[in-house]
């Protein structure tokens, strides 16, 4: 609903394409100033403020911060969406690669939370919303690294809510299933046969098809609205029923 939001600001990091960029759309639409914090901030859209931030280095991350703040006027909503991918089993990459998905996908979110925090506690409707994943909550194959992150990217959503709660602030995450964004399309790009593997992704989730981007803009706005105030620490699923229903097989 148009709105919403009128008057308060949101960052949203990873803002400059795929589920970032629908989420900065959404939440501009329904009436926030909106900050795009990401590598290539040159791509935030127009009337998006549009700040170089590195989410896996602090000093980057508390001068984008300051910058929103500073331009912006405040802050009361962190959409803490940029991430990395990665395949395959526990074998099969190195520590090196563990730490550095690790290091964007679960720290990088500590670390734009916890400078935000200060500004979202003068905030009067403060909300932090984590882009989880299906990935949390089922055993994918060849995902064993990106699992675990988004695994701890749902305890950690849980945790910040706990702490948090008495000061006003709501910490909730979305848990997207497959979705129809770049950073997929390159997988199938990758694979033998591009088009069997988006057959097998779209038949993997109950209602048949990829989620869009713009469905999970739209539980991101849900979970950051005011009119939200009573949820808390919730993983909202956007992944066509995967999580819950088990269908028979057609007939």
């Amino acid at each position: 609903m148009s709105g919403e939001l009128d008057g308060l600001v949101a960052l949203v990091t990873g803002g400059a394409s795929g589920i970032g960029a629908a989420v900065a759309a959404r939440l501009q639409a329904d009436g926030a100033r909106v900050a795009v914090l990401d590598l290539d901030a040159d791509a935030a859209a127009e009337g998006q403020l549009g700040v170089v931030c590195d989410v896996a280095d602090d000093a980057s991350v508390r001068a984008a911060v300051a910058r929103v703040v500073e331009e912006l006027g405040g802050l009361d909503v962190v959409v803490n969406n940029a991430g990395i991918g990665a395949a395959g089993t526990v074998a099969d990459n190195s520590d090196e690669e563990w730490h550095r998905v690790l290091d964007v996908n679960v720290l990088g979110m500590v670390r734009v939370t916890r400078a935000a925090l200060p500004h979202l506690r003068a905030s009067s409707a403060p909300a932090v919303v984590n882009t989880s994943s299906i990935a949390a909550t089922a055993g994918l194959p060849q995902r064993a690294l990106y699992s675990a992150s988004k695994g701890a990217v749902l305890a950690l959503t849980r945790a910040m809510a706990a702490d948090h709660v008495r000061e006003g602030i709501r910490v909730n995450c979305v848990s997207p299933g497959t979705a129809d964004t770049p950073w997929v399309q390159r997988l199938l790009d990758a694979a033998d046969d591009p088009v069997a593997e988006r057959t097998a992704l779209e038949a993997r989730q109950p209602h048949g098809r990829l989620v869009s981007a713009a469905e999970v803009a739209d539980a991101v706005a849900y979970l950051a609205s005011p009119r939200s105030r009573s949820t808390t620490g919730t993983s909202l699923a956007v992944d066509g029923g995967m999580q819950e229903l088990r269908l028979r097989p057609r007939s």
